[in-house]
C-alpha cells in the first residue's frame, strides 16, 4: 500500500474549555448565499468557500478538538455571516457512535473509524463511505505532580510499565537512570487515565504499542486497557484529578495541562530527551503519513510514535472530522463543504494560540481535493 508523507507542519498552545455542550454563534447579516474569499495563516488567498446551504450544523466528540471548532466556528461565522456550528464535547467514542446514528452531521475523533465502525458509518451515509479528515494536530503532554521535582524524564518503556502497573514508585530504577542526578521521591506513582471513551487514550495506547511493544502487552483503543491507576472523566477532569492527587502522572492535551500550570514531562525516544515544544511537535508531524491513497485520510502513525528521530516530540495526536463523502442532502451539503473549507483555511489562523500545530502547508492541498470531492 503506497504512503505519502504530509510534509512539513506549522505550530504551537490550547487552553481548556467547559465541558458542557456548547453553541458558538456567528454574527452579522443572514444573507449566507454568497462566496466569501479565505485565507490561510500567513494572510494570503489560499481558496474559496461558498457560504451556501443550511444556517446550523451539529456536531459531537473529542474534547481535545473542542477549541479548535471553537476557532474553527468563529471563522465560519465571520467569512460566512449567520453560520454555526453546535458542537458537543463528550468525547471521540461518543461523537462517532452518534454520528453513525445519524444523531448529528459529523464526528469529531482524535481517532479514525475503527475496522467494526467503517460499515456501520457507510450504512449511516447512505451506502456511501465515511471519511477521516483530519483538520488539526494536537501534542499530548504527560502532566505530573511530584513536589519537587521540576523537571520529569520519561520514555517508552517507562510509561508503559506505569499505566500498567508494573513500576510502581517514583524512584524505580528505570526512571532515576533516565533522570541523572534528580532526587526522586519514594513515591507511590499514581497513574491517571481517561475513563471515558476517548480517542487521546488511542492514541496514548498506540504510542506505547509502537515504542514500548515489550512492555505494552495490552491492547489498543478508545477505551483505557492499561489496568492500573484511577479513571477521569473528559480531558478537563485528568487535569483536576493530577492536580489534586500527589504522586500523578497523566495524559491530556498539552493546553490543558499548560493553562492549570501543570508541569509535563521530557520523552526520550533513544536520542536523549526531548521537551514538548512547538519545534519538537512539528518535528515528529513530518514523520507522519497516510495510510492510503485517496480522499479517506486516516494517518498510519506508527512512523510517528515510534520515531528516534533526535529533537522529535513523538506523543502527537491528529484530530479528524468524520464526514459521509456522500449522501446527506444538498443543505447539509453545502453547509459542511463551506464549514470545512474554512477550518482548513481561515480557522487554522488561530490554533497556534489555543495550543494546537496548525495544518501543513503540504498536507493542506490534499484535505482540500477531499473536502471539494463530498458530494
Amino acid at each position: 500500500m503506497k504512503r505519502n508523507s504530509i510534509g512539513k507542519a506549522l505550530g504551537t498552545t490550547l487552553s481548556a474549555a467547559a465541558l458542557a455542550a456548547f453553541t458558538l454563534s456567528g454574527c452579522g447579516s443572514d444573507d449566507n448565499t454568497g462566496t466569501a474569499t479565505t485565507s490561510g495563516a500567513s494572510g494570503t488567498t489560499s481558496s474559496s468557500a461558498e457560504c451556501g446551504g443550511k444556517n446550523s450544523l451539529t456536531a459531537e466528540g473529542s474534547t481535545a478538538q473542542q477549541n479548535a471548532i471553537a476557532e474553527f466556528n468563529k471563522a465560519w461565522g465571520q467569512v460566512c455571516p449567520g453560520k454555526n456550528l453546535s458542537y458537543n464535547p463528550t468525547g471521540s467514542g461518543a461523537g462517532r457512535e452518534q454520528f453513525i446514528a445519524k444523531q448529528v452531521d459529523f464526528a469529531g475523533s482524535d481517532s479514525a473509524l475503527k475496522d467494526d465502525q467503517v460499515a456501520q458509518a457507510a450504512e449511516r451515509c447512505g451506502g456511501n463511505p465515511a471519511w477521516n479528515l483530519p483538520l488539526v494536530f494536537g501534542p499530548v503532554a504527560m502532566a505530573y505532580n511530584l513536589e519537587g521535582v521540576d523537571k520529569l524524564v520519561v520514555n517508552g518503556d517507562v510509561l508503559a510499565k506505569i499505566f500498567s502497573g508494573q513500576i510502581t514508585k517514583w524512584n524505580d530504577p528505570a526512571i532515576s537512570a533516565l533522570n541523572s542526578g534528580a532526587t526522586l521521591p519514594d513515591t507511590d506513582i499514581k497513574p491517571i487515565y481517561r475513563s471515558d471513551s476517548s480517542g487521546t487514550t488511542d492514541n496514548f495506547q498506540k504510542y506505547l504499542k509502537a515504542a514500548a511493544p515489550e512492555a505494552w502487552t495490552k491492547e489498543t483503543g478508545s477505551e483505557f486497557q492499561g489496568g492500573a491507576g484511577e479513571g477521569a472523566q473528559k480531558s478537563a477532569g485528568v487535569v483536576q484529578a493530577v492536580q489534586s492527587t500527589p504522586g500523578a502522572i497523566g495524559y491530556v492535551e498539552k493546553g490543558f495541562a499548560q493553562q492549570a500550570g501543570l508541569p509535563f514531562a521530557q520523552i526520550d525516544s533513544g536520542a536523549g530527551a526531548v521537551e514538548l515544544t512547538d519545534e519538537s511537535a512539528k518535528k515528529a508531524i513530518d514523520a507522519a503519513k497516510f495510510a492510503a491513497d485517496g480522499n479517506d485520510l486516516a494517518l498510519d502513525l506508527n512512523s510517528l510514535y515510534g520515531t528516534k528521530e533526535p529533537g522529535a516530540y513523538p506523543l502527537v495526536l491528529a484530530t479528524y472530522e468524520i464526514v459521509c463523502s456522500k449522501g446527506y442532502d444538498a443543505d447539509t451539503t453545502a453547509a459542511l463543504k463551506s464549514f470545512l473549507t474554512i477550518a482548513a483555511n481561515q480557522g487554522q489562523a488561530g490554533l497556534s494560540a489555543a495550543g494546537y500545530v496548525p495544518l501543513p502547508d503540504a498536507f493542506k492541498g490534499r484535505l482540500e481535493k477531499s473536502i471539494d470531492a463530498i458530494a
